[in-house]
C-alpha cells in the first residue's frame, strides 16, 4: 500500500510539470550555453510574468466549465485607459486603479452575459474580445498614442513594478509568488474556493445545493478581467509605454499555461500551483526558443502545439496511465 500512494503521488500532473521544466532548462542549456545564466534567468521572468498573472485568475474560469478569450484586449484596454488618464494629468496610481475597475467591469460584463443566457463563453468572450479591442482603439485615436510609439515618460517609479528589483530578486517573482498566495488559498482553503469546483463538476447540482451558481460564474470573469487588467499594467510598466495593443497576442500562451497546468477544459479540476509551473514552461519554452535564434511567429507554432497536446494528455484519463504504473510496480515487488 506504501509502494501505491508514494508513486500516486510521485504520478501527480504538477511534478510531471517540474521535471519536464527541468529537462526543458537543462535541453536548452545545452543547446544555447547563455540560456542557464542564473541573471538570466531570474531576469527573463520580467518577460513573460504577465502569462502568469493572467493565468492565474483564468483557472478559476475555466474549472467552471468557461473560457475567455478576451482578456488579451482587456491587457491593452487596461494599458491605454492607464496612459490616456495619465496623460490627461491624473496622478499615475490614480489612473493604475481606475485601469482595474474599468477591467473588472469588463469581466463582470463578460460574467453577466455567461452567467445569464444560454450563449457559450466562448462566443460571449469572443464578440467581447473585439469589443474591448475596439474601445481601446478609440481611446488611443483620442489620445497621442500613436502606431508603436504609444504613450510614454512615465514615472520612474511606475516603471519600477515590472523593472524593478526587491532583496535581490526582480519584481516580477515577488508577483507572481503573491498572486500564487492569494488566489491559492481562495481557491483551495476557502468555501468560494470549493464553490468553485462544485460549478465546473455539475452546475445543476451545485445549484440545487443553494450555491449562487450564477455569482460565482460572474466573480470569476470578474477575476479574469482583473488578471487582465493587472497584466496590461504590468506590460506598459515593463516597456514604459501604453498602447491598445498590448496584449494582443496574449491568449494563446495564457490559455496554454492554464490548460497545460493541470486544469480540465470540461471544468471541475484544476491547480494554481499547476498553472504557475506551466506559466514558468510556456515562458521559458519562448525564450529558449527565441535565444536559439527563432522567430516569435515560429514561437507560437510550438506553444500552439504545447496547447493540443496538453489538451489531448488530459482529456486523455490519466489515470488509466496511474493503474499501469501501479500494476507493474506490484508485479516487480512480488516479482522480487
Amino acid at each position: 500500500m506504501t509502494v501505491k500512494s508514494n508513486l500516486k503521488r510521485f504520478l501527480k500532473w504538477e511534478l510531471f510539470l517540474f521535471i519536464f521544466l527541468v529537462g526543458e532548462l537543462i535541453f536548452f542549456g545545452l543547446l544555447t550555453p547563455s540560456f542557464l545564466n542564473v541573471q538570466n534567468l531570474l531576469f527573463s521572468i520580467n518577460d513573460f510574468a504577465y502569462i502568469g498573472l493572467a493565468a492565474i485568475p483564468m483557472t478559476f474560469v475555466i474549472i467552471t466549465g468557461g473560457i475567455d478569450v478576451s482578456v488579451g484586449s482587456i491587457m491593452g484596454l487596461s494599458s491605454i485607459t492607464v496612459g490616456v488618464l495619465w496623460a490627461g494629468g491624473l496622478n499615475i496610481w490614480v489612473a493604475l486603479i481606475i485601469a482595474l475597475i474599468v477591467c473588472a467591469l469588463a469581466g463582470l460584463l463578460n460574467g453577466l452575459i455567461v452567467a445569464y443566457t444560454d450563449v457559450q463563453p466562448l462566443v460571449v468572450t469572443l464578440g467581447t474580445m473585439f469589443l474591448f479591442a475596439g474601445i481601446a482603439l478609440v481611446i488611443s485615436g483620442g489620445s497621442s498614442a500613436t502606431g508603436y510609439e504609444g504613450i510614454s515618460g512615465f514615472p520612474n517609479s511606475f516603471v519600477q513594478i515590472a523593472n524593478g528589483i526587491t532583496l535581490g530578486l526582480p519584481n516580477s517573482i515577488w508577483l507572481i509568488l503573491f498572486f500564487l498566495l492569494i488566489f491559492g488559498v481562495l481557491l483551495h482553503l476557502t468555501k468560494y474556493g470549493r464553490n468553485v469546483y462544485l460549478v465546473g463538476i455539475n452546475m445543476k447540482a451545485a445549484k440545487y445545493s443553494g450555491i449562487a451558481t450564477k455569482w460565482i460564474v460572474m466573480s470569476t470573469y470578474m477575476l479574469a478581467g482583473l488578471g487582465g487588467g493587472i497584466s496590461g499594467i504590468i506590460l506598459t510598466s515593463y516597456f514604459s509605454s501604453a498602447r491598445s495593443d498590448l496584449g494582443a497576442q496574449a491568449i494563446l500562451p495564457v490559455i496554454t499555461a492554464v490548460v497545460l497546468g493541470g486544469t480540465s477544459i470540461l471544468g471541475g479540476r484544476g491547480t494554481v500551483l499547476g498553472t504557475v509551473i506551466a506559466s514558468i514552461v510556456v515562458g521559458m519554452m519562448n525564450y529558449g526558443l527565441q535565444l536559439s535564434g527563432m522567430t516569435s511567429e515560429q514561437t507560437t507554432i510550438i506553444v500552439g502545439g504545447m496547447l493540443i497536446v496538453a489538451v489531448v494528455m488530459r482529456r486523455f484519463n490519466i489515470n488509466y496511465v496511474k493503474k499501469w504504473f501501479v500494476a507493474n510496480g506490484s508485479t516487480t515487488t512480488k516479482g522480487s
